[in-house]
């Protein structure tokens, strides 16, 4: 079955929608899909074009500083990856109402990334009960563990942050899923974490499910560092198929 994939933006984000071609005017359910640190939106393409196969319509945006919307990193540790993240939230309820206006979609809302996609959709939770489902790959639930686990990092090697660091990043409270969970509506999620995982620690996304576990979380524990091969791809299309 032909897939299209087309090239939009909506204000200033750029971003690719993948259908199948006989449903570009159909209405669907709606994937926002969100790409990791310093990657861009082509390369979250794979899965959109596995979900896309499965009858659904996804959208994969550039997160500011990437892509399309590329810039210098700032020499602020953290800064970059944490506007990142924020500016994702901000623009995700504009991205959806697009595609609405447009009677793209049937009220069938799944959202999902990787790594720094993976704590987006997570933060995402905290706030959209619109969300029916979710899937994080490789990315932390808490923003709080993992802005402690960066100033642990910054504190050993000597680099100087912000005297303000947490207040500056004060926001990321409100958006951590673990500090929430219990006060919000509960979706199936699906969760996908290496256990060598270099970059975003384990323990982050495995303390969350053993304090949450219940029959809306899937977790697969994987014997692999920082990295997302087809199987798990399998299992995210596998999971919003099932549950979206």
């Amino acid at each position: 079955m032909k897939l299209a994939v087309r090239r939009r933006k909506i204000g200033t984000v750029p971003l690719l929608e993948v259908v199948k071609q006989e449903y570009l005017y159909t209405s669907l359910p709606l994937i926002v899909y969100y790409h990791g640190w310093q990657t861009t939106k082509e390369l979250v393409l794979t899965q959109g074009r596995k979900l896309a196969q499965q009858d659904f319509r996804v959208i994969l945006p550039d997160a500011q500083n990437h892509g399309e919307r590329e810039a210098p990193l700032s020499s602020i540790p953290s800064l970059t990856f944490f506007q990142s993240i924020h500016s994702n939230l901000f623009e995700f309820e504009s991205i959806v109402h697009y595609f609405e206006q447009l009677g793209l979609t049937n009220g069938k809302l799944g959202v999902g990334g990787v790594s720094m996609g993976g704590m987006t959709t997570c933060a995402l939770l905290t706030q959209h009960p619109e969300i029916d489902a979710a899937a994080s790959v490789m990315g932390s639930p808490s923003l709080m563990a993992y802005r402690q686990e960066l100033e642990r990092v910054f504190s050993e090697k000597e680099i100087a942050i912000p005297k303000d660091y947490e207040k500056l990043t004060s926001w990321i409270e409100d958006y951590d899923l673990s500090l929430q969970y219990s006060q919000i509506r509960k979706r199936p999620l699906f969760f996908w974490h290496g256990l060598h995982d270099e970059k975003i620690p384990f323990e982050q996304t495995d303390h969350f499910v053993r304090e949450n576990l219940g029959p809306e979380i899937t977790f697969h524990a994987a014997n692999e560092r920082h990295m997302v091969k087809g199987p798990t791809m399998d299992q995210v299309t596998e999971f919003f198929t099932t549950h979206l």
